[in-house]
């Protein structure tokens, strides 16, 4: 039986999330499996890999025959690094522990470079947010500035018009002169009109 290791898609609509199985190279993408070797997610940066690294490496020793993407994952692994170191103590060019100390050395040389991706990206991520941060402090001061110049000009318009009232207030109370010279009048009382002065009564004698 030609055995395949590849993925096996679980997960929501555009959020996929994948097992690492062994399965029978005939059966379907999704079909039942023989066995379950970890999980691949690729919605993380970078992406999140568990998997069995003994039972990978003997799937792989044993011959079974990973798609492309999961070669790419059993090499980020070290699953094939292994499966040469192991082959090069069967021929004797060196041994176990030399072996060893070469798959530490390149397991600590990988977490590194993974440490600077991860590092690079909460830095840009803090970057981007910043970048959003100000381009909305922007957007609030330009808005709070139409919003005060609106406020202003209704406050002109406002403290004119008040003006204007006043100014016609002033005008309305403010006496012509005719209106004075009735006031005056009006004011005026009988007592204080004179009497036109009569003649005295002149007796004439006749004449004798």
């Amino acid at each position: 039986m030609a055995t395949r290791i590849r993925l096996q898609r679980h997960g929501k609509k555009n959020q996929p999330f994948y097992h690492i199985v062994i399965a029978d190279g005939r059966a379907p993408r999704d079909g039942r499996f023989i066995e379950k070797l970890g999980t691949y997610n690729t919605l993380t940066h970078p992406a999140t890999i568990k998997i069995n690294f003994e039972r990978a490496l003997y799937w792989v020793e044993t011959g079974a025959s990973p798609t492309e993407t999961v070669r790419s994952i059993l090499k980020h692994e070290g699953v094939y690094l292994m499966k040469h170191l192991r082959g090069g103590i069967a021929k004797g060019a060196f041994n176990e522990q030399e072996a060893e100390k070469k798959f530490e050395a390149w397991k600590q040389e990988k977490e590194s470079r993974v440490s600077n991706v991860k590092r690079e990206s909460a830095d840009k991520t803090r970057e981007e947010r910043k970048k959003r941060l100000d381009a909305e402090s922007k957007i609030r001061e330009t808005i709070a500035k139409k919003v005060a110049a609106k406020y202003a000009v209704e406050a002109a318009k406002e403290a004119k018009e008040a003006e204007d009232e006043v100014a016609a207030t002033e005008i309305i109370d403010t006496p012509t002169p005719v209106e004075e010279v009735v006031s005056v009048v009006q004011e005026t009382t009988i007592e204080e009109i004179p009497t036109p002065e009569t003649p005295e009564e002149t007796t004439e004698t006749p004449a004798e």
